[in-house]
């Protein structure tokens, strides 16, 4: 006879094999920072296929620091996302009216955070860690008065002709501006955030053992406007600087960058490289300064590291994923150490 899932039976086997965590306050707490790629791969044509595959495997990553009895929150970029909702924009607008870029940054948190929870609850399954998962739709404060508003620099979207560029700019109000040659682009704000909206919640749930999934593609960038209510604005806010703030916000200890490289380089991919191992807060200020690591790249990687270490953290570390073992256990990354 088949089982009845609906009945008192399957419903005390489902209490018990997901029984709630014990208290996990007296775990130290992370938070891991990854890149919208952590979802789908450099050639990859995005299909949800592709997501999920992708997913899996940097879940089964991240039961290194779950194994290794850590609280856990997960934030992920969500860049090519986007650009997909974007073109569908794009495509569509005809037929369906565009949504804002905050509107899209929600949506992303909320189908990725899906398929990230589903990967993380089955390796949790598999090796019967009795954890539950949650993603929570992050809304992040910025200042309206942020100079990145006057002087929009992240480019969005599809690349376009010059003449399609001026076409939306005069049609929509889109500042545009061409993109190292490759065509044009539409840009938007990247404010810096200041405050977790959530934040409170975010961590009661990490320190009752639950992993969190939030802030993702930077969280939903709002300001408070003339009433001093909540609205959202059309901006990206970097997913590092978010990571670094909620890892601030919640009391975090450890926080870890996962990007495309092992280590960090000074003098990247030129005769002079050299891989960083150990560095200092001061170190890390003196090559901030000297501009040895690039905005487009690894400079908000290092500089959410030093803010949070500077506010507070622990211990930050840059590596990817495939090293990530080994640098929780020193043989491996970046690691940042120290505080003014």
């Amino acid at each position: 006879m088949e089982k009845n899932f609906d009945s008192q039976d399957g419903y005390e086997q489902e209490q018990k094999e997901y029984s709630p965590p014990t208290t996990g306050g007296d775990r130290p707490l992370a938070v891991v920072a990854m890149g919208g790629h952590a979802f789908m791969q450099h050639g990859d044509s995005g299909t949800i296929e592709q997501h999920h595959h992708n997913a899996a495997e940097v879940s089964a990553v991240l039961m290194t620091l779950v194994e290794r009895d850590y609280n856990l929150v997960i934030t992920h970029g969500n860049g090519p996302q986007v650009g997909q909702l974007l073109l569908q924009n794009d495509l569509t607008h005809e037929q369906v009216p565009p949504m804002p870029l905050d509107v899209l940054v929600a949506d992303t948190e909320g189908w990725l955070g899906y398929v990230l929870q589903q990967a993380l609850l089955n390796q949790l399954r598999r090796r019967n860690i009795h954890r539950y998962v949650v993603s929570m739709i992050t809304q992040v404060q910025v200042d309206k008065r942020d100079p990145a508003f006057s002087k929009p620099t992240k480019p969005v979207g599809r690349f376009l002709s010059q003449e399609e560029a001026e076409a939306r700019r005069d049609e929509l109000g889109w500042v545009i501006a061409e993109d190292a040659g490759r065509g044009w682009r539409r840009v938007v704000p990247s404010p810096r955030p200041f405050k977790i909206v959530q934040r409170k919640m975010i961590r009661d749930a990490a320190l009752n053992g639950h992993i969190v999934i939030a802030g993702g593609g930077g969280g939903i960038p709002i300001v408070k406007n003339a009433h001093d209510d909540y609205e959202g604005v059309e901006a990206v806010i970097d997913k590092d600087l978010t990571s670094s703030t909620l890892g601030v916000n919640i009391g975090a200890e450890l926080l870890v960058i996962l990007t495309d490289v092992d280590q960090v380089f000074v003098d990247y991919k030129k005769p002079t490289q050299r891989a960083l191992g150990a560095v200092t807060m001061e170190e890390a200020e003196r090559l901030i300064t000297e501009g040895h690591f690039p905005a487009g790249s690894m400079g908000p990687k290092v500089e959410a590291i030093y803010e949070f270490l500077r506010k507070g953290g622990k211990r930050g570390m840059i590596t990817n994923a495939a090293t990530l073992e080994a640098a929780l256990e020193g043989r491996g990354g970046t690691h940042f150490v120290g505080r003014l």
